[in-house]
């Protein structure tokens, strides 16, 4: 059986915002209303939402691609 290994981490013993991880994890659940993206990171998003619908858009008003002939076609090779 092994053993633990010793930690000096205070992680679990820390009670403030201290910026470690584990602290901000903790301060973000019990402050939800505090927490909002970043606006570079809405603006980011947003962006690409609009060029994903573009994109959409564009695939949606192209022509059908010929990728299978009429059934009349296949009688004819026989």
């Amino acid at each position: 059986m092994t053993r633990r290994k010793k930690t000096r981490s205070l992680a679990d013993k820390v009670t403030i915002r201290t910026g470690k991880r584990k602290d901000y994890r903790r301060w973000r659940h019990d402050n939800p209303d505090e927490v909002a993206p970043s606006r570079r990171y809405v603006d980011k998003k947003t962006q690409q939402r609009k060029l994903q619908a573009e994109r959409k858009r564009q695939r949606q008003s192209a022509p059908p691609l010929p990728l299978h002939k009429p059934a009349s076609d296949d009688k004819d090779s026989d």
